[in-house]
């Protein structure tokens, strides 16, 4: 029998959210970000988050408002400083929010290798730079690496196109970049769907999360828009 939950709405998929838990959020800027699902988690009211993200949020999106809001202490990403990433920048600035940046193949890595169960890896990338101070070096092949720990986390909410009732998963597009990888590094996962279809309407061999990794399934058949280009706030 399946395990995973066909919620009524967003908030009814994130559930609760602890205070200081550690949220990953799939996408790739607003590219496959499960809008409607970082909504509900403003609206949830969880505070101190850790977020781990391929960036900190665009313009007004809700990722961004997160941070304005104060609900952010700390970001895990690559991309933390775009042309239209205000709200981190003056956050950042203020010292509000703490910034571990992080190269994005080694980022999506040390996701993967949550989801894994891989205790640690050695990669070159980063060697050299102030983002290897303080973490273990050695010479594999003549080559220098670094040491590098998986990201886990409490709660990932990702976007998929369609699930069938057993919450198995496929994407479309730039969607699938982190979403497949933190839907398994995550200890409960919510998704956010274009459609939900009946139990064995998806074709195995195109299923990309499958529904083992997923706690919860909301079908949202229109997204809120990111609201990327309103005035800042």
């Amino acid at each position: 029998m399946s395990r995973t939950v066909l919620a009524r709405d967003p908030l009814d998929a994130i559930g609760d959210v602890a205070d200081g838990a550690t949220v990953m959020i799939g996408g790739f800027g607003p590219a496959g970000q499960p809008v409607d699902l970082v909504e509900a988690l403003l609206e949830q009211g969880a505070t101190g988050l850790v977020v781990v993200s391929n960036n900190a949020g665009n313009g007004e999106d809700p990722l961004a408002r997160l941070i304005r809001d104060g609900r952010v202490a700390r970001m895990v990403c690559s991309f933390p400083r775009q042309v239209d990433s205000w709200h981190f920048d003056a956050a950042y600035r203020s010292g509000a929010v703490e910034l571990e940046l992080v190269p994005q193949g080694n980022l999506a890595e040390r996701i993967r290798a949550a989801g894994a169960g891989i205790g640690a890896f050695y990669t070159p990338t980063g060697y050299g730079t102030p983002l290897a101070e303080g973490k273990e070096h050695r010479r594999i092949d003549g080559v220098d690496h670094v040491l590098e720990y998986p990201i886990h986390a409490d709660l990932a909410l990702v976007r998929a196109d369609r699930a069938d009732g057993a919450g198995n998963l496929v994407y479309r597009k730039t969607a699938r970049n982190f979403g497949p990888v933190m839907a398994a590094a995550a200890r409960r996962t919510v998704a956010q769907v274009r459609e939900v279809v009946p139990t064995g309407a998806l074709d195995p061999e195109a299923v990309v999360t499958p529904g083992i990794y997923v706690d919860a399934v909301v079908e949202v058949a229109a997204p809120l828009p990111a609201r990327t280009t309103e005035a800042r706030a």
